[in-house]
């Protein structure tokens, strides 16, 4: 059984900073794209980042571009995002995803972690 956990969510006043992680269990971590999604309230849910598998190249949503840093530990099987300057409108729901090499949808999720930025 597929588990991805996110963890690292919190309070934290704009321009803070703060890491999410994800650690995954029940699949091959090293053949699985890794993402990270959000959703506020009211809003459907966007792209963050993603990283491939075991080269590391990595993808970012335009609006998290420069402040946000995906990475991933294979032999951890974890994803982190490190967010800096944070910003009120990146309050959300934050959500690790994966994805299986040649596949193009995300089959797997965590149960997603609060952020909220106070301003």
């Amino acid at each position: 059984q597929v588990q991805l956990v996110e963890s690292g969510g919190g309070l934290v006043q704009a321009g803070g900073s703060l890491r999410l992680s994800c650690v995954a269990s029940g699949l091959t971590f090293s053949s699985y794209y890794m993402g990270w999604f959000r959703q506020a309230p009211g809003k459907e849910r966007m792209f963050v980042a993603d990283i491939s598998t075991k080269i590391g190249r990595t993808t970012y949503g335009e609006s998290v571009k420069g402040r946000f840093t995906i990475s991933r530990d294979n032999a951890k099987n974890l994803v982190y995002l490190q967010m800096n300057s944070l910003k009120s409108e990146d309050t959300a729901v934050y959500y690790c995803a994966a994805r299986l090499i040649g596949t193009d949808r995300y089959a797997y999720w965590g149960q997603g972690t609060q952020v909220t930025v106070s301003s």
